[in-house]
């Protein structure tokens, strides 16, 4: 059975989180994985491009020169899509992008971005600060011995709330509780940490899945 090496502040071994065989040694259902991306990018969306079509263009009301006789083709409107400063066809309109999908497929997506990041030993698991913080800088000394580099994702239950206040000025750095996190707040981020309880809370929201 693989584990999952706890590291403290001093950057040493702390203890290991067993992980499932059952789940963190199958591959990776990546069409899982895009399914649940996509869906999150969607939700996103803010839907609101707009584009007139020719009933909303300003002008046009005067037939711009006679039916026959021009050699040219029969309009009946300057403000029709052939014409500069005319309508949009078939242009955007505001819209709902949003569309959910079914329960498990979240979940099992939400398995899938763990078992990634623990393939790719981009899962870090840490002790949990109990001690109250009130400097950024000490919150970077609790981070200095993982020696991360790019975005990361920490989801850290069960340490002191002031962590919240503490991480907000570090730059590409996203603190998410276990109860909220998704496969996208995953695969979003190179790196993620959690603590022990972090690590199995989510573990109880995918095990129904494995």
């Amino acid at each position: 059975m693989a584990a999952l090496t706890v590291i403290n502040k001093q950057g040493k071994s702390a203890g290991e989180v067993k992980v499932s065989d059952k789940v963190f040694g199958k591959p990776i259902n990546t069409k899982v994985l895009h399914q649940a991306v996509v869906m999150y990018q969607a939700c996103q969306r803010q839907g609101t491009a707009s584009t007139k079509e020719r009933a909303d263009v300003r002008g046009g009301g005067i037939k711009p020169y006679r039916q026959k006789g021009t050699g040219r083709a029969r309009v009946g409107s300057i403000r029709s899509p052939l014409f500069i400063g005319g309508g949009v066809t078939f242009g955007p309109h505001p819209r709902d992008f949003s569309y959910k999908l079914p329960k498990k497929i979240k979940q099992a997506a939400l398995r899938e971005s763990l078992v990634a990041k623990f393939h790719s030993k981009n899962l870090h698991c840490i002790e949990e600060v109990s001690e109250a913080l009130t400097k950024t800088k000490e919150f970077v000394g609790v981070l200095k011995p993982l020696k991360l580099t790019g975005k990361t994702l920490a989801v850290l239950d069960g340490s002191d709330p002031s962590i919240l206040k503490v991480s907000r000025n570090l730059p590409r750095f996203n603190l998410v509780p276990a109860s909220e996190v998704t496969a996208y707040d995953i695969m979003r981020n190179k790196n993620m940490i959690v603590t022990k309880t972090a690590f199995n809370t989510i573990m109880k929201r995918i095990e129904k899945t494995s």
